[in-house]
């Protein structure tokens, strides 16, 4: 599954663009998750909770989509999807 990683995440892992296995038959976005965390676990403090949930201000799109808004959040099915995207909020000017 590729991830694209953006501001602090891609500095964490040195790369923006990222190709992690997922060993699940038919993946789910959690699925595609943990694999991103159990390949880089260096992620794990800034995108995980003290209860061990995606951190609030974090957003995972899935082919440019909220799957927790337009889909089944953690349970999204990836057959169909290219691309997930990681990103803290950005601020600037």
């Amino acid at each position: 599954m590729r991830w694209k990683l953006f501001a602090t995440l891609s500095e964490t892992v040195g790369d923006n663009v990222l190709e992690v296995s997922v060993d699940a038959e038919e993946p789910t976005l959690r699925d595609a998750f943990d694999a991103l965390l159990a390949a880089h676990p260096e992620l794990e403090s800034q995108v995980l909770d003290e209860e061990g949930a995606l951190q609030d201000h974090l957003r995972l799109l899935c082919d440019g989509e909220d799957p927790f808004h337009s889909a089944e959040g953690w349970e999204t099915d990836l057959g169909d999807v290219e691309e997930l995207a990681m990103f803290p909020p950005v601020t600037g000017g």
